[in-house]
């Protein structure tokens, strides 16, 4: 076979293992999503797999047990690299190299220090072949919450927004239901149900009542944790969100020193309160909070506002990536809440900047997303062939 014959065979079954990969979306953090197919000796596929959910076993353990002994001698196309390390289930390179795989060919290494390279370390003492970069882009793209959670330290941070065309998230009074069209809000809980947290500001519990949980259309959405930035403790015990969700209960996170019996009134609700110290301005520390939520194994996080959140996350340089959706209405009003509101800016210079800039209508709406740290995968090329 030759090379260019040789590099279409592994796109395709890369290609392949990324698809599988993607099955997996929204279910198994705190882990990445993997796919994995087996080729025999034969250049016939003999196993496939993906890592359904957290606790379940991996994707190249899946595809090994439906390839049986087709797996001696064969090549394994996997997205990421095989774990080397007990987590909730055993590591994964010692049972690839016993399995007889002769060739493994990997999108990427894999960040968590508990593997980064050891994975590869242990198939090439055992003699197996291991080529690494094929597609690799896709790959960290797929899971860019895990590799910068890993590297951050914090969870993955996207900003939400739903706004007029005039930058307005509601009327001077408060009334935002719905400046977004029913496609927008489908969209919206689809992609909550692919986050572990969601995050927004009292004011907007103290207008909206929201339950935020996600309700995907047709199935039963993910429990997520849900966070309330509540500084002084001004949220309601009769709130949407305080009963627990499938036994996830809401935390509410205020400043060191707040009312000790508010906080028992909510705890009493269903909430948990946890104390942080003060940030700017004397609210929450986000900082704090995300290293809170990091040892909590979130990796990401979705921020819903309102504007003086957003801004927060913003003047403190922690959002990721922002969305934003734009319906075809003027509202007008300059003492309309804007979806960004409360930071100083003194020169266009210092604007955050949104990089890798898409957008796509859904429904009448616009949705624009792009990214305003450097983005994870943009370090990797867009189509290696091994």
């Amino acid at each position: 076979m030759n090379t260019a014959d040789r590099n279409r065979r592994n796109r395709k079954w890369m290609q392949e293992a990324l698809s599988l990969a993607a099955l997996g979306a929204g279910r198994t953090s705190p882990n990445p999503m993997v796919g994995a197919i087996i080729v025999d000796a034969e250049g016939e596929p003999a196993g496939r797999g993906w890592h359904e959910r957290a606790g379940a076993p991996h994707a190249e353990v899946m595809a090994l047990r439906e390839a049986g002994e087709r797996a001696r001698g064969g090549t394994l196309y996997l997205t990421l690299e095989p774990c080397a390390h007990q987590g909730r289930t055993p590591p994964c390179a010692p049972a690839v190299a016993e399995a007889g795989i002769s060739r493994v060919v990997a999108a990427v290494e894999d960040p968590d220090p508990r593997v980064a390279g050891n994975g590869f370390e242990i198939l090439k003492a055992a003699g197996v072949s291991v080529e690494v970069g094929l597609l690799a882009h896709r790959a960290v793209r797929m899971n860019e919450a895990f590799f910068v959670s890993i590297r951050e330290s914090r969870p993955f941070v996207t900003l939400k927004m739903a706004m007029s065309l005039d930058g307005r998230i509601a009327t001077r009074g408060g009334q935002s239901r719905w400046i977004t069209g029913e496609a927008s809000r489908a969209w919206a809980h689809e992609f909550r149900d692919r986050v572990d947290a969601i995050l927004v500001g009292v004011e907007t519990v103290l207008k909206d009542d929201p339950l935020l949980t996600a309700r995907p259309e047709g199935r039963e959405g993910k429990p997520l944790i849900r966070i309330v930035l509540d500084s002084r403790l001004r949220t309601p015990k009769g709130a949407r969100t305080l009963p627990p969700d499938r036994g996830v209960a809401t935390i509410i996170a205020a400043v060191e020193g707040s009312d000790p019996e508010k906080a028992r009134e909510l705890t009493d609700a269903g909430a948990e309160v946890v104390m942080l110290g003060p940030g700017p301005n004397g609210r929450v520390a986000l900082g704090a909070l995300l290293n809170l939520l990091a040892g909590r194994e979130v990796r990401h996080l979705l921020v819903e506002g309102g504007g003086r959140v957003h801004a927060a996350f913003l003047d403190e340089g922690l959002a990721d990536r922002v969305m934003a959706f734009i319906a075809p209405m003027i509202i007008g009003d300059s003492q309309a809440p804007g979806a960004v509101s409360g930071g100083e800016l003194h020169s266009l210079e210092e604007a955050p900047k949104v990089s890798h800039v898409t957008h796509e209508l859904i429904g009448g709406d616009i949705l624009i997303q792009g990214y305003l740290n450097h983005p994870v995968w943009a370090d990797f090329e867009e189509s290696p062939d091994v």
